[in-house]
C-alpha cells in the first residue's frame, strides 16, 4: 500500500492580486488535502503568468516548465479560478492549456487523476458558470472531477488571511473538495 506522503496533490489557481479571494479559497482546499497526509504543492497568482500557450513552440520558459512538471508529478489536482464575466480567468485557462504538453505521457493529460474544482466570483451566476466550465475542461483533459465542486459568491463570503471565511460552510466545502482529491489519489496509488 502506498504511503499518503508518496502521493502529490497540486493546487493551481488564484489571480494576480496578492491575497485574492480565489487564492485564499485554493489554500483552504489544499489544506483539506494535506489533512490526509499527502504532499501538497501550490502554483498560484503571479507564478501562473505564462506565455500564451502555443503548440507550435517546443521551448517553454522556467515557470511553464515548473507547472508542466508539477502536473506531471501530481496524483491529484485542485483548481480554483476567479469568475470574470461569467467565465474562468484567462490566467487559469492558459495554465490549463499547458496540460496539452502531457499528451504523449504514460499518463496523458489528467488521466487517472482526481481534480477538485471551485470558482469564486462576485455573484452566483458567474460562480456557477465558471465551475461548469472547469468541469468541462477537466473532462476534456480526461480528469476525474470530484463529486463535490465549489461555487462561492464573494459578494456574500469573504476569505481572511488566517484561512477562514465569513461563511463556515464555504470553508467546509473547500476542505472536503481537497480531501476528496487526496482520498481518490491515495486509493488509486494503493
Amino acid at each position: 500500500m502506498t504511503s499518503p506522503q508518496a502521493v502529490n496533490v497540486l493546487g493551481i489557481g488564484g489571480s494576480l492580486r496578492e491575497g485574492s479571494q480565489s487564492e485564499r479559497a485554493l489554500r483552504i482546499a489544499i489544506e483539506g488535502a494535506a489533512e490526509l497526509g499527502v504532499t501538497t504543492e501550490l502554483i498560484s497568482g503571479p507564478e501562473l503568468v505564462l506565455p500564451f500557450y502555443d503548440t507550435a513552440l517546443a521551448d517553454r520558459d522556467e515557470r511553464a516548465l515548473r507547472l508542466i512538471e508539477g502536473i506531471r508529478r501530481a496524483d491529484g489536482i485542485i483548481v480554483v479560478s476567479p469568475g470574470y464575466h461569467g467565465a474562468l480567468s484567462g490566467l487559469v485557462k492558459n495554465a490549463l492549456d499547458y496540460v496539452e504538453d502531457l499528451r504523449e505521457d504514460t499518463r496523458p493529460y489528467l488521466d487517472g487523476r482526481a481534480v477538485g474544482l471551485a470558482a469564486v466570483a462576485y455573484g452566483w451566476q458567474a460562480a456557477v458558470t465558471t465551475l461548469d466550465q472547469l468541469r468541462t475542461i477537466t473532462h476534456a483533459l480526461r480528469g476525474w472531477a470530484t463529486p463535490l465542486g465549489g461555487s462561492i459568491n464573494s459578494a456574500e463570503t469573504k476569505f481572511d488571511e488566517a484561512g477562514g471565511a465569513s461563511d463556515e460552510k464555504s470553508v467546509r466545502t473547500l476542505r472536503l473538495i481537497g480531501r476528496q482529491v487526496a482520498e481518490f489519489a491515495v486509493s488509486r496509488a494503493g
